[in-house]
This record gives C-alpha cells, structure tokens and sequence, in this order.
C-alpha cells in the first residue's frame, strides 16, 4: 500500500499526498471550506501539477464510491462477510429523512431495528461510538450493524420514520 504523507498547508487546509509506482505525486487539498483539490504531477517533475479538479464533498463522496472506497470499508466488508448473519452498511441521511435534527436516542434506531449506529461520519470527521445525545445530521453517513433485516429497516426509517 502507498505510503500517505500530510502536510498542514496554514490558512488553507491539509494536503494528502503519496508516489505512485510510475513515480507520479499524487494527491488531495482538503480546504477549509470543505472542497477537495485533486491533483497528480507528471513522473519527469514532481513539482509541476500535470492536472488539477476542484471538487465538492458530494462530488468526493462519488470519487471515492468510484474507486471502491477506503481500505478501511473494504477491510470491514471482508470482516462482515465472515461473520455469519452480521451486516454492515454506510447510510446517508438526506435533508428530507426525519431523523435529520434527532438524537440518537430520539430516534430509537436500535429499539426498532435491532441495529446499531457504531458511528457517524459528518464533514469527513469519523464520530465512533456516538452516544444517546449525538444529533443526527443532514448528509451524516451513519454506520449501522445489524442484521440484513435491521439494516433494511434503519434504511426505511431515514426515508420514511
């Protein structure tokens, strides 16, 4: 696996890059106003950006759906599928889902469902383990276990209560 290096870039945001086995630098500005910068640089220079897209945190969710997601999704994918009648799944809370603005223990998912929010990701910030009083955003991706079953209800409820 690539090796990530992080740089704080002050007043602008993080840069997230690595090498590529061609040599190419290859990375992402992730600016303060929440936009991603992705750029790549030619082998014979390094310092020269070959292209440059901005993207939006919606247009990055897509980008990293494209690419199969993180290694850590795929690690647990491979972990759910050998644990027998365990499911995982990423759900995202959209602005209408009347669990927007609840908190967790409002919205009584594990009551209901039998499934678990084990955590939250908002603005790319991961909230493990969020307790009773965490409110349930618009655009937070909840990560839920449970049965297949349960998953499916949670599913239903973000769209319907």
């Amino acid at each position: 696996m690539a090796e990530l290096t992080e740089t704080s870039l002050p007043g602008v945001g993080v840069r997230v890059e690595f090498m590529s086995e061609e040599g190419q630098r290859v990375g992402v500005v992730r600016l303060k106003s929440g936009d991603r910068e992705l750029f790549a640089c030619a082998s014979s220079d390094p310092d020269t950006v070959a292209f440059n897209v901005r993207l939006s945190d919606d247009e990055s969710h897509a980008l990293a759906d494209a690419l199969g997601g993180s290694s850590i999704v795929e690690s647990l994918d491979d972990m759910s599928q050998r644990i027998e009648g365990l499911a995982i799944d990423w759900l995202t809370v959209s602005s209408a889902s009347p669990l927007a603005g609840m908190t967790i223990d409002e919205a009584r998912v594990r009551s209901r469902t039998g499934a678990t929010i084990v955590a939250a990701i908002r603005h790319g910030t991961a909230h493990p383990a969020p307790g009773p009083e965490f409110e349930i955003a618009a655009a937070d991706v909840l990560v839920v276990v449970g049965t297949p079953e349960g998953i499916s209800e949670v599913r239903h409820i973000l769209k319907s209560g």
